[in-house]
This record gives C-alpha cells, sequence and structure tokens, in this order.
C-alpha cells in the first residue's frame, strides 16, 4: 500500500509563500492503477515528485510497504557532468544491479547509442527522458509513477514503452498525472482530481473525467 497523509506544499515567492497542495490524503493498494486530473499548474506533478521522493512535502507524509519509482521519463537525478554510462554505473551500485547486465538492456532500450558517452548536460530532453525510462523500467518496483508525456520518441519507441510498462507489468500500481483522458480511461481503474489545491476523488474514470472537464 502506498498511503500520503495530509500532503501540503507551499512554496515561497517574492510576497510570501504560494500553497499548492492543501492537506491531500489518498491510498493506492498493490496493483490499482490511479489517474489523478488537473488544469496546468494544479499540483499534479508536485504530487508526484513528492511521492517519488524528488520533493520534500512542507507536511504531510508518505507510507508505503511496496517500493515505489520515481517519476518516469524524470531526468531531473541525472549528474549532468557525468555521461550516461557513468549515471547508469551509479544507479547500478544504489540498486546492486549487475551492470554489464543492465548496461546491455538500456542501451538496447534507450537506443541513445554512443551518445550515452557523452555528458548527460549534453542531452536533449527527449534523450534525457529515453535513458531515464529505460533506468526506470530495468528496476522493478511495485509502484511506478507516470508524470504527464512518457511516451517520448517516435511511434515505434512509444509502443516499447507501453509493452514494456502496461503489457509486462500489468500487475503492478500505478499512479498516473495527464491531460490525455483517453489514456486515463484506458489504462486507470480508480480517478482523483486536482482543483484548488484539493484532491477530489471519484467513484469511477468516468466521473473523473466528467469533473475535469467540468472545471
Amino acid at each position: 500500500m502506498l498511503r500520503c497523509i495530509d500532503i501540503v506544499k507551499d512554496y515561497h515567492v517574492d510576497n510570501g509563500t504560494r500553497r499548492v497542495l492543501d492537506n491531500i490524503s489518498f491510498q493506492v493498494e498493490r496493483g490499482e492503477k490511479l489517474g489523478i486530473l488537473g488544469r496546468n499548474g494544479a499540483g499534479k506533478s508536485t504530487l508526484i515528485k513528492i511521492i517519488g521522493g524528488v520533493e520534500l512535502p512542507t507536511a504531510g507524509r508518505i507510507e508505503k510497504d511496496m517500493s515505489v519509482s520515481w517519476p518516469l521519463a524524470f531526468g531531473g537525478a541525472f549528474q549532468g557532468s557525468l555521461s550516461g554510462l557513468d549515471n547508469l554505473r551509479f544507479i547500478c551500485r544504489i540498486y546492486n544491479l549487475d551492470y554489464k547486465e543492465t548496461r546491455r538492456y538500456v542501451d538496447d532500450f534507450s537506443e541513445l547509442g554512443r551518445q550515452l558517452l557523452d555528458p548527460v548536460k549534453t542531452y536533449s530532453s527527449g534523450m534525457r527522458a529515453r535513458l531515464a525510462f529505460a533506468l526506470s523500467v530495468v528496476i522493478e518496483f511495485d509502484c511506478y509513477l507516470i508524470d504527464e508525456v512518457i511516451m517520448v520518441g517516435d511511434a515505434r519507441f512509444y509502443e516499447r514503452c507501453r509493452q514494456e510498462l502496461f503489457v509486462k507489468r500489468a500487475d503492478r500500481a500505478l499512479v498516473i498525472v495527464s491531460h490525455d483522458m483517453n489514456f486515463i480511461k484506458e489504462i486507470c481503474d480508480r480517478s482523483a482530481v486536482i482543483h484548488d489545491r484539493k484532491m477530489i476523488e471519484c467513484s469511477s474514470v468516468q466521473e473523473g473525467v466528467d469533473l475535469y472537464h467540468s472545471l
């Protein structure tokens, strides 16, 4: 289970603080697929980053008894001065993965070729996303966090991403934030909407989609 309890997030601005999330509470069981909807700036990506440990909440806490990924395709954790392979080597040490085996998978899946030898700071956003996605799926998590557009690149790469995440790992829990209503309806079995800093949990995916369109 993944449980968010009274999550608050404030950001410092010139004239004080701006609250983005206000007492957000919900839980996700193993195997559940939760779609979170909301307009631009509603705080969806911020919530995903808090769940994934990329950002800290101002108040509240996260409880979990299953492994949770970082936000898929999030490349912000890479050390820019290091090459893609050096970043890969570091992550292998952290997660106790076999470097050679993991490198073969990431090299094949990301299709970055010799660019894996270049510093990550020289990568385009699409290249960083490819590397981050490949690393995300090579490590087996119980729950995957998906922030907006994770399917980067051409149609063939898009389909490979879908196969890896939604077919091969169909038994895993997912927390998805997206503007793509068809995507949410296809993948998720629950929905919630973030509006005016609060989360509204819905009884069905369609109810969440209807509420989103009414905002």
